[in-house]
């Protein structure tokens, strides 16, 4: 999709079925929380290389967007950037994103973010991002912030994380300029 000079943003291929796995088994308690069902189903190489068909497939059918965030040096995955919750009705999506904590603080995942909308508004031709954070996660809060999101309200009980009771979520939205 596109590439920056520290980071590339594209769609996984079966040859990221190792470094996706590391990556997730590497921040399993980072990730444990908001991202249980991706992390549920990278817990191996084998695992990870039935996740990217799948993905795969989703992204065929425009049902769902996965893209891989990855080091530009030597194509890691470091992170994922997902368009999810697709309503054309509504022509509004949720964007959901991870990155690996040895990745953090560098603003790719900010960037990568607003590289997503652009996508999102101008190929999906969606009008409305949403992103769901916990108010716990001030550096997500940050992200969709930088990104141009706007705080709309709050979504009581809207997420459940493992062995814990459901949470209340903050909504940040983007809409596109006609």
């Amino acid at each position: 999709m596109t590439q920056d000079k520290l980071f590339l943003l594209n769609q996984l291929t079966a040859e990221d079925a190792q470094t996706l796995s590391r990556l997730m088994v590497d921040n399993q308690e980072r990730f444990a929380r908001f991202f249980p069902m991706t992390l549920a189903q990278n817990q191996s190489e084998e695992a990870s290389k039935a996740f990217i068909l799948l993905k795969n497939i989703e992204f065929e059918y425009k049902s769902e967007f996965t893209f891989a965030l990855r080091k530009s040096v030597d194509s890691i995955v470091c992170g994922l950037i997902i368009i999810k919750n697709i309503d054309r009705e509504k022509s509004r999506a949720e964007i959901a994103y991870c990155i690996g904590e040895k990745y953090t603080g560098r603003g790719w995942t900010s960037r990568a973010v607003t590289q997503i909308s652009q996508f999102a508004f101008e190929e999906l031709q969606l009008k409305t991002l949403e992103i769901l954070v916990h108010e716990s996660n001030y550096a997500s809060i940050r992200v969709a912030e930088k990104c141009g999101f706007t705080h709309t309200k709050v979504l009581k009980a809207e997420h459940t994380p493992p062995n814990e009771k459901p949470l209340d979520m903050q909504l940040y939205e983007l809409s596109r300029e006609e």
